[in-house]
């Protein structure tokens, strides 16, 4: 695979920091970088890539999240109450009781943890002098709000490769490194996200991960539908429970609307364990499919927030390394991964956008032969050990 261009548009090791780059031969696919000037936006780098069919942008100063993207006539994204990409400076995370995380939440695709997610409450860690003590773990940890130290362009024969590397670290606590590699074909209506987190330091670091992907109309509609191939769901709260009987299904913006949560052990692929999921609009002719493992991504959640418009009309569709109680919780369910001192791991997402009704029956029927596998059990209330404070 030749290399065509490999450019740094953010070296952490030179003066020059975010370079404003455009590249395109005339075939239709380019890339773009600029930074968003004003209010709340203020700093805020975009790089921008055009495949020549799938368009998206990425955020490097909001931790390689990806703002939205389009695929001929299916938007990436939603509409969020917070209209313009948040630069961190302006976000505290404590805010409202650890709810702070969702004063910059407007992105198709943004990243949970990496050393906590999940609801906040409070955990036990150790201080400086080997003591134990509380400390509050806001919402959905702090990955999202960091900007990127290091962020370079590779072109090839084949691909775009967008690079770069976030650290989530601290004297005396978790020294944890992301790098990540957005890829996409040119023509192709997929991303693959390629992501390894590495323990930095010598000292064994707990380790969490969730990816919150996001989506509003085109695709989120009544009678849009999720489509999952499941051993068992069930609901993460009383409230939830209220929807179990259609767990699978949307209804039109509904003012007031208050948020459920189901709780997905979905089904794999024996062997590789290789699972997907799919988001599907009412007609059935546009769809965003999910690839991914459950070695990777053993827990799957589903967040249903079908409010009025102007509140923030949207789904989540969430993969993740555990289920996005309190760290605490999912400590205790055995369910927090820990990195050795140098560890790394690595994990792979391929996110495909459908747009046709016969790659989207195709699918269906993909997932429908991976159900067969697992009897697929939906509980009508929360079960103890996937749902707790």
């Amino acid at each position: 695979m030749k290399t065509l261009y490999k450019l740094p548009l953010l070296d952490p090791n030179t003066t020059d920091g975010f370079k404003d780059i455009s590249l395109d031969d005339g075939t239709g696919w380019s890339v773009d970088t600029y930074t968003l000037r004003g209010g709340l936006q203020e700093g805020v780098q975009v790089v921008e890539i055009n495949n020549g069919k799938l368009c998206f942008a990425v955020l490097p100063t909001r931790g390689m999240g990806i703002w939205k993207g389009q695929y001929g006539k299916v938007f990436l994204g939603w509409d969020s109450p917070v209209k313009d990409p948040v630069n961190p400076a302006f976000i505290n995370l404590q805010d409202r009781g650890g709810l702070g995380w969702l004063k910059g939440f407007n992105e198709w695709f943004v990243r949970c943890g990496l050393n906590s997610m999940g609801a906040p409450a409070m955990d036990t860690v150790l201080d400086n002098s080997g003591n134990a003590f509380d400390v509050p773990l806001t919402l959905h940890g702090n990955i999202a709000n960091i900007p990127a130290r290091a962020v370079s362009i590779e072109i090839t024969e084949e691909a775009i490769i967008l690079s770069g590397e976030v650290d989530e670290t601290m004297m005396f606590g978790p020294a944890l490194r992301l790098n990540t590699e957005i890829r996409t074909e040119f023509g192709s209506g997929a991303m693959t996200i390629t992501d390894t987190v590495t323990n930095l330091g010598d000292n064994s670091q707990e380790h969490e991960m969730l990816y919150h992907i996001n989506y509003g109309a085109s695709l989120l509609e009544k009678g849009s539908r999720i489509v999952a191939p499941f051993k068992q769901v069930a609901p993460r709260d009383p409230r939830s429970v209220e929807g179990i009987g259609t767990f699978d299904q949307y209804g039109a913006p509904e003012v007031g609307f208050v948020e459920q949560a189901y709780l997905y052990e979905l089904a794999g692929q024996r062997g590789s364990r290789e699972t997907l999921t799919m988001l599907r609009n009412a007609a059935g002719d546009q769809a965003s499919l999910l690839r991914f493992t459950l070695k990777d991504f053993p827990c799957f959640t589903l967040w249903k927030n079908t409010a009025g418009q102007a509140d923030g009309y949207v789904t989540g569709l969430e993969p993740a390394t555990n289920y996005p109680n309190s760290r605490r919780f999912e400590r205790e369910k055995g369910r927090v991964l820990s990195l050795a001192g140098g560890e790394s791991r690595t994990t792979r997402i391929t996110i495909e956008t459908l747009d046709t009704k016969t790659a989207i029956r195709a699918a269906e029927a993909e997932i429908k032969k991976l159900q067969k596998t697992a009897k697929g059990t939906v509980q009508p209330e929360p079960v103890a050990r996937l749902s707790g404070s």
